[in-house]
């Protein structure tokens, strides 16, 4: 923190001004120093908020929609259906977030991430007021993909450069348990969204469900929206974060410019974290649908097994952060990744053993997960050189949701249907060794280099 305050004072309050010194900044703008805890609260409100928005659409896509907006086929092919949508959020994603840089250039970061929630909150808030199936036709589906789009363009226009501004103000020797704060979001936002439908579930009937009750989440999301909006631009808008930026040289680049440059790093630094973003998607959504479709459980009660795994999910995601400082986080990354194929072999065993078998997979699922995932934001970012890091962190991620999350459920769940569980074990694996291979190979460029 100190080493960042010493920086900080280094930058001339005569410096030139900044395009993004203007608008909204002085609405909000503090002066003094902004340290990395802020940084770290920062981060976890705007991702915990955006796991939510994911997750409430992620448990609807299982248990809304294939008979809100599919009732013309099997409950099967209408959750295939609903994943197939699913998916186009993280197709959209780095268009959204080549599209916002430019918004930034033009204008100001402020305006960016301003816009970038109001498309997702409104887009999330939309699908609160579809019209189903029966009453508007395949024109209520199109709505929905268009709206899960705008979701996805939101998602990567809403990148404010604090995952990376918090890994280079930490301290070198903390640098894994900075970096696995803002990885917290996602059990957080998946509690509270599992905890929410669990509660709904279990208080109305299913016709009250099905008829308006699945669409109270929506509206939760788009208020913890304007409520993470507020909290992110209190920190976005002050002059000292800009100083910070500048500072690091953490500003848009020109994507095809970056590409060219740096197209090896963005393709390893996507596979880098495959076993984990894969895995991220086989402990949560996956399995709902499975148990939805092929087990007599109650929905309820499955969520709240979900929802303790994700409270071991915090606990590994911070103990990752220690580990990873002991150890580096590639290395914990790459160990991480063994661990998972090591446990991809468990998943026919254990999901066709009964509750108990099931419940084992959730837990044992959600605490490598979070190990892994606590290091999987930015482990090889660090080969970017600085300016390109803020665009660069940005396409990494984008593509490696896209790789190794985008879809999952889609591929797991038909994979399960069509030829059984063990299928789902080679995915899982085939995410690992991806992971592997990537680590290796930045591993054998950097001794090259």
């Amino acid at each position: 923190m100190a080493s960042m305050s010493t920086s900080a004072t280094r930058i001339s309050s005569a410096s030139q001004p900044h395009p993004d010194s203007s608008g909204a900044r002085h609405i909000n703008a503090r002066d003094g120093q902004i340290a990395p805890g802020e940084i770290a609260i920062g981060v976890v409100i705007g991702r915990a908020s955006e796991y939510f928005d994911f997750f409430v659409y992620a448990i609807a896509s299982v248990l809304v929609f294939p008979s809100v907006f599919f009732p013309f086929e099997g409950r099967l092919e209408g959750t295939l259906y609903a994943f197939a949508i699913f998916a186009l959020a993280f197709v959209a994603r780095p268009f959204g977030t080549v599209a916002f840089m430019a918004i930034q250039r033009r204008f100001s970061r402020e305006v960016k991430l301003t816009l970038a929630l109001f498309v997702l909150g409104a887009s999330t808030a939309g699908m609160a007021f579809l019209p189903t199936y029966a009453h508007l036709g395949t024109a209520s589906i199109v709505l929905l993909a268009l709206l899960r789009i705008g979701q996805g363009i939101a998602l990567g226009g809403s990148w404010d450069g604090l995952p990376s501004l918090l890994a280079l103000s930490a301290p070198q020797h903390r640098r894994g348990w900075y970096a696995m704060l803002g990885q917290l979001g996602a059990p957080v936002g998946f509690i509270v969204a599992a905890g929410l439908f669990s509660y709904l579930l279990s208080t109305l009937s299913s016709l009250d469900f099905i008829e308006w009750g699945w669409r109270y989440p929506f509206y939760v999301a788009f208020a913890i929206n304007v409520v993470a909006l507020f909290a992110r631009l209190r920190l976005v808008s002050t002059s000292e974060y800009s100083r910070l930026l500048d500072e690091r040289e953490l500003e848009p680049t020109n994507v095809i410019e970056m590409t060219r440059s740096q197209g090896r790093n963005l393709i390893i630094g996507a596979l880098a974290a495959l076993a984990s973003y894969a895995l991220f998607h086989l402990v949560t959504v996956f399995p709902l649908s499975w148990i939805a479709l092929y087990s007599l459980r109650s929905i309820s009660d499955f969520l709240m097994v979900q929802m303790a795994g994700a409270a071991l999910a915090i606990l590994g995601i911070i103990a990752s952060g220690v580990i990873a400082d002991r150890f580096g986080r590639r290395t914990t990354l790459g160990s991480l990744a063994f661990l998972i194929a090591l446990f991809s072999a468990s998943v026919p065993t254990l999901l066709n053993s009964g509750e108990l078998g099931q419940d084992l997979f959730i837990l044992l699922g959600f605490g490598l997960l979070g190990l892994s995932y606590g290091q999987a934001a930015g482990a090889v970012t660090a080969n970017f050189p600085a300016k390109y890091r803020y665009t660069g962190a940005a396409l990494t991620s984008d593509l490696a949701w896209l790789a190794g999350a985008g879809f999952a459920p889609l591929v797991a769940l038909g994979l399960s249907a069509h030829f059984g569980l063990a299928y789902v074990s080679l995915y899982l694996l085939s995410g690992a060794a991806g992971s592997l291979a990537a680590l290796s190979l930045n591993r054998a460029l950097e001794i090259r280099d």
